[in-house]
């Protein structure tokens, strides 16, 4: 059998079924804000549960890490919110770049990036990638990005909230859904609906949709369900950032209510493990799930 080509697009498998194509290298314009992200990620239904590149948001990208605000540059892509000014048009794009895999196999991988904005180098991160089989309609995806900076001064990290627009705290790990007729269901374990979660802290978030004919019958009478956990105490405190009625899409972000300082030559470090699963699950199906993921 041939290996594949170093910087070729990642295949992740669970027992055996493709689950996620992670493309190192997408080809897109500056103001997309380049990054290697996952799509298509599915059930094991073989359920579609990311977009790329929608009408609604170009620059949402699958999942990935994105971050409208570092030290002034736009990783998030589209626009730039300006305080006093609104969403604005900026050459101020940055790109992260795929280095190398330091492992690659059918179930995961760990790569390293670099962060470059106008030809500067930003930060450099490792991230790893694994996916693991829960049961025979749920798998879960393990995301850690660790984010380093390497310039020789203090660097912070920010997002629309922090610079002036409330309710706007995007970035970090964001997984963009698919957008159907039915906006999804959002929950936690004590709350429900987009208002009551979005900006809130909470262990873990499920998002649940309606899913498709592809995947009718599966689970508890076809749709999906994406449980998304922090899986480290510094993950927890961050508040989750949760969009259904505009556009299926959560979040976990960096900078809440204050900017992130990341020092020289220090690194931020955050873990995200997500069930993705057929069928509709209600709380308890949802947190046993987690419980599971997040302990293997």
């Amino acid at each position: 059998m041939t290996a594949p080509a170093p910087d070729s697009p990642v295949v992740l498998r669970v027992a055996g079924r493709p689950v996620a194509r992670y493309v190192t290298r997408p080809e897109l314009p500056a103001r997309l804000s380049p990054r290697p992200c996952l799509h298509p990620v599915t059930t094991l239904a073989g359920t579609v549960v990311t977009e790329f590149g929608p009408a609604d948001h170009t620059h949402h990208l699958g999942v990935g890490v994105a971050v409208p605000d570092v030290e002034g540059h736009n990783f998030w892509g589209g626009r730039t919110y300006v305080r006093d000014r609104g969403p604005t048009e900026l050459d101020d794009h940055g790109v992260q770049r795929h280095c190398s895999f330091q492992l690659r196999d059918p179930d995961g991988f760990i790569e390293e990036l670099r962060w470059v904005a106008s030809g500067t180098e930003l930060l450099r991160e490792r991230r790893t990638v694994a996916a693991t089989e829960l049961t025979s309609t749920a798998w879960a995806l393990d995301f850690t990005f660790s984010l380093t900076n390497v310039t020789s001064g203090p660097l912070s990290i920010g997002s629309p909230a922090t610079n002036g627009r409330p309710g706007a705290a995007y970035g970090g790990f964001f997984w963009r859904a698919r957008k159907e007729a039915t906006p999804p269901d959002a929950f936690t374990a004590a709350a429900e609906g987009e208002a009551a979660v979005h900006g809130a802290r909470a262990d873990w978030l499920a998002l649940t949709g309606p899913g498709s004919p592809r995947a009718a019958g599966a689970g508890n009478g076809g749709g999906w369900t994406l449980v998304f956990a922090g899986a480290t105490d510094a993950t927890r405190r961050d508040p989750w950032f949760v969009r259904t009625a505009e556009y299926p899409g959560v979040g976990s972000s960096l900078a809440g209510a204050a900017r992130l300082p990341i020092p020289p030559g220090e690194t931020a470090v955050r873990r995200i493990v997500t069930v993705v699963a057929d069928g509709r699950l209600d709380r308890d199906e949802a947190a046993a799930l987690v419980r599971k993921a997040v302990s293997q």
